[in-house]
């Protein structure tokens, strides 16, 4: 596959050989210099994905293996006692439109590309030669899958998936559902960042908006906050994140609230309530470009109406997983959500995923999370 240009300079590509959605193609430059292998989709808003600068088949499960070695690897160094990390962080590890978590002894995989979808069976197995996990299910259910042309469901791969596992994060254990819970079942990539509670919340009084299974709000009250109260909309992810508080015994200090978190919050101010410490961690409001500006109103918002709630000299830390709300645009919203409540801040750090997501620099989509610290005047 190269591309050609018509009079106006656009390119278009040039595709000769098997045309099928998920072949196996060879990828060159308009000038016709070879770039790679990679697959192709003539459905996909990016035709041509690369695996590899070299003439290599990507059909064979040696190939998938040598990728997955090097992929544990680089984990087992940054985390030689962890037994829960991402394994693949797609084109981070070579592997575009692959993402694999390793929960302990089972695996939780999203197939997001359609050349990835069509080698599953290679996947799968070079999985479990390098491994041998108990179970491996594939967390299909994204939307970003119907720009592949692929349906979107949840599908046990291999062995048998319980209906809740245990993991440990810090020293501390969560309940994790591999087959219905958020994304492939937890959080991976926010593991270094609440680590940021220790030292701030300590006799503290914590707010965790969106706090799904609860592992910002159980960290703070490990680390001593005198009460966290957490909030989400999902009857379900509450029902987990109090199971998480009492499996770490500290349940007694936490409070749990079914809620709209956009409305508890306007109802918070109303009432007169202040924090010393809050969480935003909202799910992504930006699933794509065109829905960015509407997606910047519900982070100005929700930024806002926390920033009114602080105590001074209080703590918000509020994080964005959404690519295409980049790191300068973040910071604009937040100088404006803090205009909005008039309200001075210091910004003490900025963070973003773990390191087991890692980031190349020639693939700027491979970094997507943002996490600020700020400190209310």
């Amino acid at each position: 596959m190269n591309s050609r240009r018509d009079g106006s300079g656009a390119s278009f590509p040039n595709i000769s050989g098997e045309r099928a959605p998920g072949a196996a193609a060879e990828i060159f430059a308009a000038s016709g210099k070879f770039l790679g292998t990679g697959y192709y989709n003539p459905h996909s808003l990016i035709a041509a994905r690369l695996l590899s600068r070299s003439r290599i088949d990507i059909d064979s499960v040696t190939f998938y293996l040598e990728r997955l070695r090097q992929a544990l690897n680089l984990r087992r160094s940054l985390y030689p006692d962890m037994a829960t990390f991402r394994l693949v962080h797609g084109e981070g590890d070579f592997l575009p439109g692959l993402v694999v978590d390793k929960y302990g002894d089972y695996l939780s995989l999203q197939l997001l590309s359609y050349g990835m979808d069509a080698r599953r069976d290679l996947i799968v197995a070079a999985l479990g030669e390098l491994l041998s996990p108990a179970g491996i299910v594939a967390r299909n259910d994204v939307a970003v899958r119907s720009l592949e042309g692929l349906d979107e469901r949840v599908e046990i791969l291999r062995g048998d998936i319980p209906d809740r596992i245990e993991i440990e994060e810090h020293g501390l254990t969560f309940q994790v559902s591999l087959l219905s819970g958020q994304k492939t079942g937890h959080f991976l990539d926010q593991k270094e960042n609440h680590l940021l509670l220790k030292g701030i919340v300590a006799g503290k009084e914590v707010l965790d908006c969106f706090c799904y299974s609860g592992s910002w709000g159980v960290h703070a009250a490990a680390f001593g906050a005198a009460n966290v109260t957490c909030l989400d909309i999902s009857e379900r992810a509450i029902g987990l994140a109090r199971e998480n508080g009492t499996r770490n015994n500290v349940a007694g200090r936490m409070e749990f609230q079914t809620v709209d978190v956009f409305e508890r919050l306007r109802s918070l101010h109303g009432e007169g309530r202040l924090f010393d410490v809050i969480v935003l961690d909202p799910p992504a409001f930006v699933k794509s470009k065109k829905a960015l500006k509407e997606a910047e109103k519900g982070y100005l918002t929700i930024n806002r109406r926390a920033m009114e709630l602080l105590r001074p000299g209080g703590f918000l830390i509020t994080c964005s997983c959404s690519f295409h709300m980049g790191r300068e645009l973040f910071a604009d919203l937040l100088r404006s959500a803090a205009i909005q409540a008039r309200r001075e801040f210091r910004l003490r750090s900025v963070h973003s995923q773990a390191p087991d997501h890692p980031v190349l620099l020639a693939v700027p989509e491979t970094e997507y999370l943002k996490c600020c610290v700020l400190q209310a005047v």
